[in-house]
């Protein structure tokens, strides 16, 4: 570390510690810039369970110099299966071994959250131009001519050249940017829960996949996370609900009323679940811009999206390459650089928001649409289940440029 004292000399201030703020810390630090990461929490840390990694987010993080080492924590899939949750019927299956992996230059793995967490941490704690501070919580920004400010609950201000807003969903530095309110509520709640390996039953813990089951308004999901020693499992119901909650306790017997549209494999598996935790899915409409003056957004504070394709952290860090590279090489001034960086990213991320929130009809019809659902899916080979998801976990330079056509429908 420099020998100026906290928050001096800063090239730039980053809102938030978690996934995208620590990959943004690395991607500005690599650049050549000295950068402090502001987190509100009293300490550095990730909440949650399992997060799928395709390969473009792979290729991010290597960019960032942490991909081995997450490739050695992570599980390897080799494939995504497709159940219908009401009859036991395997659909379909995305192989993800040799053809996937030479088509698309690296695996599909699962990890903890906190793994993936603490490698970008540690990536951040061992780069001298990383400066990290906890329990400090934003209030808002001010731009100015040369450089931007940030204000802190507390009242401190901190001033360096740019800001880079990677606060969530609820991101203080969007409330003052896009000033667009409040996430919208999806009507959907997913429960989650983290059960041993050993008391899976043997044919499912024998499996390096992530299997879906889709019934009538709900689906569940569940794989194989920290080394292969507990199954991550998570529920999803459309139940209407109207008001945004997280972590909350739920019981096993919620859960079971929830889901009981699904038939006997799934039931076995979520009987195994204790300590049930649920959440109301919430995200926001694809906007334009994100990028004010000497201040943008990125991550989840830019375009927070359903998991439903899976892809929130990969594009959280996709954006930290794409910023890092533009401050690495570019010559134009930073605002110039903060606009062209929006622009990069608007279309492909605004496409996978869109995506999410589609897929839901690919997971919850009932009856003849969901037989005709399985029909359409069975009759796809491997070859052209990877087509339909080459846009998205084959990218290589994360730029709309390096994406596929706009498809109907999508966000522009």
């Amino acid at each position: 570390m420099s020998a100026q004292g906290p928050g001096e000399g800063l090239d730039a201030v980053v809102v938030g510690g978690g996934i995208g703020g620590l990959a943004a810390a690395l991607a500005v630090a690599r650049a050549g810039m000295r950068v402090l990461v502001l987190e509100r929490a009293e300490r550095f840390a990730e909440i949650g369970a399992g997060i799928q990694i395709a390969p473009n987010g792979l290729h991010a993080l290597d960019r960032l110099g942490v991909g081995d080492e997450v490739r050695s924590l992570a599980v390897h899939m080799s494939e995504l299966r497709f159940m219908d949750g009401v009859t036991g019927e395997h659909v379909t299956s995305v192989p993800l071994t040799e053809g996937y992996r030479r088509r698309f230059g690296n695996p599909y793995v699962v990890v903890h959250r906190a793994e993936l967490h603490a490698a970008l941490l540690a990536a951040c704690r061992s780069d001298p131009a990383v400066e990290l501070r906890s329990g400090c919580a934003v209030a808002g920004y001010e731009n100015g001519p040369a450089t931007a400010t940030v204000r802190t609950a507390a009242g401190e201000r901190l001033t360096a050249r740019m800001v880079i807003g990677a606060d969530g969903l609820h991101s203080a530095i969007r409330r003052q940017l896009v000033a667009d309110g409040e996430p919208r509520i999806s009507g959907i709640t997913v429960y989650r829960a983290v059960v041993p390996m050993e008391r899976v039953p043997e044919a499912e813990r024998l499996l390096t996949a992530v299997t879906w089951w889709a019934g009538p308004g709900c689906h569940f999901v569940h794989y194989p996370i920290a080394g292969g020693e507990y199954l991550n499992m998570a529920a999803s119901s459309a139940d209407g609900a109207t008001e945004a909650l997280a972590g909350v306790p739920a019981s096993q017997a919620l859960v079971e009323r929830e889901m009981k549209a699904l038939g006997e494999g799934a039931q076995r598996l979520m009987a195994l679940g204790e300590d049930w935790r649920s959440w109301v899915l919430v995200d926001r409409a694809p906007v334009p811009g994100w990028t004010d003056g000497r201040v943008t957004l990125l991550g989840d504070a830019a375009h927070p999206m359903l998991h439903y394709a899976a892809q929130g952290a990969c594009q959280s860090i996709e954006d930290a390459v794409v910023l890092g590279d533009l401050l690495e090489g570019g010559d134009a001034e930073l605002p110039a650089l903060l606009t062209e960086y929006n622009a990069r990213r608007r279309r492909r991320t605004a496409e996978i928001q869109d995506v999410s929130r589609l897929s839901i009809g690919l997971w919850h019809p009932s009856g003849e649409a969901a037989k005709k659902r399985n029909r359409a899916l069975a009759a796809l080979s491997p070859a052209q289940l990877h087509d339909h998801l080459a846009w998205m976990h084959g990218a290589r330079y994360f730029a709309d440029t390096d994406t596929a056509p706009v498809r109907d429908g999508a966000s522009t």
